[in-house]
């Protein structure tokens, strides 16, 4: 259970805070742990982004895995059970894929792990949607994962008063739509 607290900490620290701006103290005060609490279950803050970031991509990868087949069906609910079982994702992970965005460690091999990883989600979801269509898997899946991405912080936060059903309604919509057409896709598993 405290390893799970401390998890769930960071994920909010690291947003509010960035990776930078998040001590071990504001770590251990918002578990409510002492600091020899804190490296019983990890070596440093560092580790504990890493163990997100992996969690996430393979969470992302899991829903990912789950588009071909509501992109092949002609039922156009299952494109937005699909955008709501994203939304679920990003529900659970938001936070840190926010903070991974923008304040992540500062170096080369970070940088290197989560280009790989977001390269390969990206490639992953675009094959989903589109597999034959004239765009790389790679532009369609960033196009899809920025617009579901932000279209979930934006409903979050609420920084605009919307329906969060009618904004997956939407963006399954939009999703179908690049495929080139209406119902079902070319996409293949």
């Amino acid at each position: 259970r405290t390893r799970a607290a401390i998890l769930d900490a960071c994920r909010e620290l690291f947003l509010k805070r960035g990776f930078n701006g998040t001590p071990i103290n504001a770590i251990t005060e918002a578990c409510g742990i002492s600091r020899a609490g804190f490296y019983t279950y990890f070596k440093d803050k560092r580790e504990v982004f890493n163990e997100l970031g992996e969690t996430a991509y393979h969470d992302v990868l899991n829903v990912i895995s789950h588009c071909p087949e509501a992109m092949r069906s002609s039922d156009s609910d299952a494109v937005r059970a699909w955008v709501g079982e994203y939304f679920d994702y990003m529900d659970r992970h938001g936070a840190f894929v926010t903070a991974a965005s923008h304040n992540a460690p500062d170096d080369e091999d970070f940088r290197r792990s989560r280009n790989h990883m977001m390269t390969r989600a990206a490639w992953k979801l675009g094959q989903a949607i589109c597999a034959d269509g004239p765009h790389s898997p790679e532009v369609i899946g960033v196009v899809a994962m920025g617009m579901l991405d932000r279209a979930w912080y934006a409903v979050q936060t609420q920084s605009v008063a919307v329906d969060r059903g009618e904004v997956i309604a939407v963006l399954a919509d939009s999703i179908t739509a690049m495929v080139g057409r209406t119902g079902a896709g070319p996409a293949t598993g």
